[in-house]
């Protein structure tokens, strides 16, 4: 897993979304008046205007749109190469976090591919971060 990142600064307003994890959960957030999922939160839904919003459990499934593998170590301690992504939550694909896939060879990451989330923590932050998912 990656190493030696910068670390968010945790609002309170997005602390669901980075402490789920614990729970093993991805939260994010959704309006209670129309169902849209809101990545990132904000205090108003830009769908239908309602200030109802709430974290829910997402199923924490999701398809790769698009991809870089990095082979600079921007820190003197980064591990290279890694993968940043962004992928799409199966709940709403419109819904999209920027992430990096673990796991895996970096020769079989794809655009399509189907991710699950995993969490590393890092103090009492959980970083959601992604792996391919197993199918049976």
């Amino acid at each position: 897993m990656i190493a030696n990142r910068t670390m968010p600064v945790v609002d309170p307003s997005e602390a669901h979304f980075w402490c789920g994890g614990k729970e093993g959960r991805l939260l994010i957030s959704r309006c209670q008046s129309c169902s849209e999922y809101i990545h990132p939160t904000g205090p108003i839904c830009p769908a239908c205007l309602s200030r109802e919003i709430k974290p829910e459990a997402v199923s924490g499934k999701a398809v790769i749109s698009t991809f870089t593998i990095n082979y600079q170590a921007w820190f003197p301690d980064l591990e290279v190469p890694y993968v940043v992504a962004i992928v799409e939550l199966e709940e709403q694909p419109s819904v999209r976090l920027m992430t990096n896939i673990v796991g895996c060879d970096l020769e079989s990451v794809h655009i399509g591919m189907k991710v699950r989330v995993i969490f590393k923590q890092v103090d009492e932050i959980f970083l959601p971060l992604f792996e391919p998912e197993v199918t049976a």
